[in-house]
């Protein structure tokens, strides 16, 4: 299979996604990353209804991930005779937005999964002076992470960045004291120092 980052939003493919998608004989995905990729789409799209089967797929399928398949994404699924294509992550695209350098940057995920662990991660990143990259989860959010931040006594920017590439995509910061809200569940969330 080949897996294929379709981008964080709309016209966030890069022209190597768009080449694999257009050349395919059969494309898997959810109904976002379709719709995403859906003008270049010239074969059958199928949604992907058991992600843990993937491997059941024929070999020459192309399997669509939201933003970049090897953070939080789909790439996970790959096996080491399976291509993986990157595509533009939501990392990129809020680094970019908030001027953050890629290199001072703790790449955190709670999506999807127990947040626990993230918490554990963002404590420790925290304490040795990183700047956060977060994909949050329901039950960790901006509120969630300045509490921590104000627990360990740090003066912090924290930004949310929604919806991006999206008509309603929308960017802001605020403090430790006043976290941004977020208006949707689709977002992250950059930690700055």
């Amino acid at each position: 299979m080949i897996v294929v980052g379709v981008g964080v939003g709309p016209k966030m493919l890069t022209q190597e996604a768009i080449e694999v998608i257009s050349n395919a004989s059969v494309i898997y995905g959810s109904k976002r990353s379709i719709k995403i990729a859906e003008e270049f789409i010239k074969c059958e799209a199928h949604l992907i209804k058991d992600y843990k089967n993937l491997h059941l797929l024929p070999e020459q399928a192309v399997i669509l991930s939201t933003g970049d398949p090897m953070f939080s994404g789909l790439g996970k699924f790959a096996t080491e005779n399976d291509r993986v294509v990157t595509g533009v992550s939501s990392i990129q695209a809020a680094c970019a937005r908030f001027h953050v350098d890629m290199s001072s940057l703790a790449m955190i995920t709670a999506h999807g999964r127990d947040p626990a662990p993230a918490k554990e991660a963002l404590i420790r990143e925290i304490g040795l002076g990183k700047n956060i990259f977060l994909l949050p989860a329901d039950s960790f959010g901006p509120n969630e992470v300045a509490a921590i931040l104000k627990e360990m006594y740090v003066d912090a920017r924290i930004c949310i960045y929604e919806n991006i590439g999206y008509p309603d995509e929308r960017a802001v910061c605020g403090t430790v004291a006043d976290p941004p809200e977020n208006n949707s569940g689709m977002y992250c969330i950059v930690v700055v120092r």
